[in-house]
């Protein structure tokens, strides 16, 4: 049975959970300062001009806040928000229905937008230009394309893998803004907001191990802080401590770093069966039984944050770093595992 990250589950009480823990304005984020700057002053130019924001790219790993930031634009806007994603918008006219309902200066928030058919995108460039699109009512000899007009709106485009976006798409969008993994400072400080929210007293020092162990991200950080009120309830009194803390996170297979069950199978897996890489993911993905997608998306964007494997032209490398923090003894690469030099004349 594939290792699932604990963390990392969700269900309609732990989405209300984490919406509930949201920060609605600008003013009440925490980290992320350069993105905060610049959408402040995109939102307080539109203000000024009477105008709807220009389009907005948010790219970066998931659960640092990029479905947050498009609702709180729109909230400082005081216009309406319309969700959805990329693989929910199969036909044309699925983004027809959509963008039809939009008001002048509303948000519409395509998350996964990498994962738009390119029908549909190709659909989608001139609403975003010119704020018209060409919709066919019908297929074959009988079809007629009618020209609809759009009120001006704002798109919201997130995304995981930024790279997987055509070139044409991505020069659609005014503001391209990345989010990156939080310190651990920042981690704390929104342990303890949202402890505040939560009318939890939970010591500094008891927050502070929590968001050690969050990987960089907020997300991460509200749900092991919801795993933490659980056990306090349960086996502390309601009484959260730096002992509760970490037995919660024995309890999750979550490590000083962060790591968790799925991360370690992961590591084991490029140790053990391919003697620490080259090897290619396909391969790795295989060998756990989990999607490809899962472990690009999910387990190896902090992996390479914290340098514990690299990607080569041949495939992923457990780092020296990696086999310390698992106390193994490092292996030295064969001659037949260290990726090749380009030749003097290749490509000639």
């Amino acid at each position: 049975m594939p290792i699932e990250r604990v963390f990392n589950q969700s269900g309609p009480d732990e989405e209300i959970f984490l919406r509930s823990l949201r920060p609605r304005r600008l003013d009440e984020c925490i980290g992320q300062n350069q993105v905060r700057e610049q959408l402040r002053i995109a939102l307080d130019a539109a203000r000024l001009r009477n105008e709807p924001v220009d389009h907005i790219l948010l790219d970066g790993p998931p659960g640092l806040g990029k479905t947050t930031l498009a609702h709180i634009v729109a909230e400082e806007l005081g216009r309406t928000i319309r969700v959805t994603s990329g693989p929910a918008i199969v036909r044309q006219g699925d983004l027809m229905s959509l963008l039809t309902q939009l008001e002048t200066g509303d948000v519409l928030f395509i998350d996964e937008i990498h994962r738009l058919s390119k029908v549909v995108e190709e659909f989608l460039y001139p609403a975003l230009e010119d704020f018209r699109v060409d919709y066919t009512t019908e297929s074959g000899i009988g079809g007629r394309t009618i020209n609809f007009r759009l009120k001006p709106f704002t798109l919201i485009g997130a995304t995981t893998r930024s790279g997987l976006l055509s070139p044409a798409l991505r020069s659609r969008f005014g503001l391209l803004l990345h989010l990156k993994y939080y310190d651990d400072a920042d981690l704390t400080r929104i342990a303890t907001r949202s402890a505040q929210l939560l009318s939890m007293a939970a010591p500094a020092d008891s927050l502070a191990l929590l968001a050690a162990r969050a990987r960089g991200t907020p997300r991460i950080a509200n749900r092991l802080l919801r795993r933490v009120r659980d056990y306090a309830d349960v086996r502390a009194a309601g009484r959260v401590s730096l002992d509760v803390v970490q037995k919660t996170m024995e309890i999750l297979q979550v490590d000083r770093l962060g790591l968790d069950g799925l991360d370690h199978a992961y590591l084991t897996a490029l140790m053990d069966h391919y003697d620490g890489g080259p090897a290619g993911i396909e391969a790795i993905a295989a060998s756990m039984g989990h999607e490809r997608d899962t472990l690009e998306d999910v387990v190896e964007p902090y992996l390479l944050q914290i340098g514990f494997v690299i990607r080569t032209p041949r495939g992923r490398v457990a780092r020296p770093a990696a086999y310390e923090h698992l106390g193994r003894p490092v292996r030295a690469p064969s001659i037949a595992n260290v990726p090749m030099e380009p030749g003097l004349f290749e490509g000639a």
